[in-house]
């Protein structure tokens, strides 16, 4: 969906006359829609009294005279603007594209004739990235580590078997901790098995949305990654362990799963979210960022599609990227309420009622106090908020990521009001672009991640898998900006009326002068590939990629 702001007024219409019709208006030619043929001229001078006397022959002279005028303004204006087949569409700013040619030419048109009240907004500090301290990618791997790798990747009596769930976000931290665990236990990595999403039946594999070969090719000297068992285990009957505690560590994963290894060799785990421990010996992380940022990327139609889409929002200069967490599940499993009507809220509190299970935050909390501990998503109206207090410029350009909102485009007026620039995939997308992704919901996050990975400045309206891996992604390709709403102490500030749009603009830019993507050491507990300094990122001299 794609809003902007459409001129009420009607809008005319021109029928584009080509150019030589205009020239074969000869002079000769006009003389014969003037003169009348019925009668012999008698002579120059006479012919040319009546004529003169004649009040028709003034009506047809102003009228050929306009005309003619009419077809040379047209032919000069046709050469300023590009012919399309709806003589009124040029004068449209459209939300989707009809090809690439027409993307360039609206995106230059639009670009001269904002220039002057633009150029200052695409300046604006609001643009600016934050210092990243000169830190950059550092995967210096241990003598110990590339040794062990010698004998690990010539193993072919041991392999790992996982299942991993969720949406791709999800299964995307499931695939590198599966990794990280086959090279503890020093066994070959079975490409990972993508369990059907029960919530929106996306069959995917890991080829549709990865690319597989990439991924083997980047861990062929970490881990040995085979696309499936050997002939000699096919028969087997692997081991099956579901009961993984959380956060465990290496040497709980040697102790538990070696055994586990019967005659054949063959360990299937289930369940991988949060089981192995965010806390690990430094070469294990740097496997981590290894993974998340070089060999997971993206299946070439995805990686083509999504670039195209990134393409297409930065031709009209810097863009925001928002991921917004505002469907109907999300406010059933965080406790919360959309606050759009209290038809709306009687039906998330109806259906919390009804599934208990899905609630996954705090139960014996009320909405009020998880609101204000910032456990909620962000409304459209409070994203809003804090983007124009945050500086952003009316004039920016918003790529959205998501699923559908709860109200529809209703639930996401109070954004597309003051931001009128305001996209998301299926707006940006050609005709049959999007459909060999339809119905596949991990291929459609694949495409918003792209885009929101590449925007000039990134803000979730909540937290999650995706908006942490983009935020650990940004870090990665160093530092750009990328908002982390402080919702636990800027929301009574919202709620606070008496403050003035200028005090109130003053405390969100000074609640959020660190949350804008600086560089942030990893604290224990957190995960590596959201906070990827100290562990793969240095400064100095030592900031080269070593792999």
């Amino acid at each position: 969906m794609a809003v902007s702001k459409s001129n009420k007024k009607k809008q005319q219409c021109y029928i584009a006359v080509p150019s030589q019709i205009i020239n074969s208006l000869s002079s000769s030619g006009l003389q014969s829609l003037l003169l009348s043929p019925k009668k012999k001229n008698p002579s120059f001078s006479v012919k040319l009294k009546l004529l003169l006397n004649n009040p028709k022959f003034w009506v047809l002279f102003l009228f050929a005279f306009g005309f003619v005028g009419m077809l040379k303004m047209w032919f000069n204006f046709e050469t300023l603007v590009p012919f399309t087949p709806n003589p009124c569409e040029i004068f449209q700013e459209k939300s989707s594209f009809s090809n690439d040619e027409q993307v360039s030419q609206l995106s230059i048109g639009a670009l001269n004739v904002g220039k002057k009240e633009d150029e200052g907004d695409e300046n604006s500090e609001f643009w600016q990235q934050p210092d990243g301290l000169g830190y950059r990618p550092c995967l210096d791997f241990s003598a110990e580590y590339r040794k062990t790798s010698v004998d690990i990747v010539k193993g072919r009596k041991k392999y790992l078997m996982v299942v991993v769930s969720g949406g791709m976000n999800q299964q995307r931290n499931q695939i590198v901790d599966a990794v990280v665990i086959a090279r503890i236990l020093g066994a070959a990595l079975v490409v990972p098995i993508l369990q059907v999403n029960v919530i929106w039946g996306d069959e995917s594999e890991f080829s549709d949305i990865f690319d597989l070969d990439h991924f083997k090719e980047v861990l062929a000297n970490d881990v040995r990654i085979v696309s499936s068992l050997p002939s000699t285990h096919v028969m087997s009957r692997p081991v099956e362990e579901s009961r993984t505690p959380l956060h465990a560590s290496p040497e709980w994963i040697r102790s538990h799963y070696t055994r586990k290894f019967r005659r054949d060799g063959v360990l299937l785990l289930r369940g991988l979210d949060s089981r192995l421990s965010k806390d690990l010996p430094s070469d294990l992380q740097k496997l981590r960022c290894k993974v998340a940022f070089h060999a997971l990327r993206f299946s070439p139609s995805i990686l083509e599609l999504g670039n195209k889409l990134t393409e297409r929002m930065r031709s009209k200069g810097p863009y925001v990227a928002l991921h917004l967490r505002m469907e109907k599940d999300v406010w059933v499993r965080t406790g919360c309420l959309p606050g759009l009507s209290h038809e709306y809220d009687e039906m998330i509190n109806n259906e919390r009622k009804q599934r208990p299970k899905l609630l996954t935050s705090r139960s014996n909390m009320t909405y009020h106090t998880r609101k204000l501990a910032g456990l909620c998503p962000l409304n459209a109206l409070e994203v809003t908020r804090l983007l124009k207090a945050l500086g952003a410029p009316k004039s920016a350009r918003i790529y959205w990521a998501g699923g559908f909102p709860l109200g529809g485009k209703e639930a996401l007026q109070p954004l597309t009001s003051e931001f009128t620039h305001f996209y998301n995939k299926e707006d940006l997308a050609l005709p049959g672009e999007l459909e060999p992704f339809a119905k596949k919901a991990s291929l459609m996050a694949a495409l918003d991640y792209i885009v929101s990975a590449n925007s000039n400045v990134f803000m979730p309206s909540h937290g999650g898998n995706m908006g942490h891996a983009i935020q650990g992604h940004r870090a990665y390709a160093g530092h750009k900006k990328t908002i982390t709403p402080n919702k636990r102490q800027m929301l009574r500030h919202f709620l606070n009326s008496s403050l003035s749009e200028t005090e109130f603009n003053r405390i969100i830019l000074e609640l959020h002068r660190d949350s804008l993507g600086q560089p942030e050491l990893r604290k224990a507990g957190r995960d590596v590939t959201k906070y990827p300094v100290p562990e793969c990122m240095c400064n100095g001299t030592r900031s080269h990629l070593s792999m």
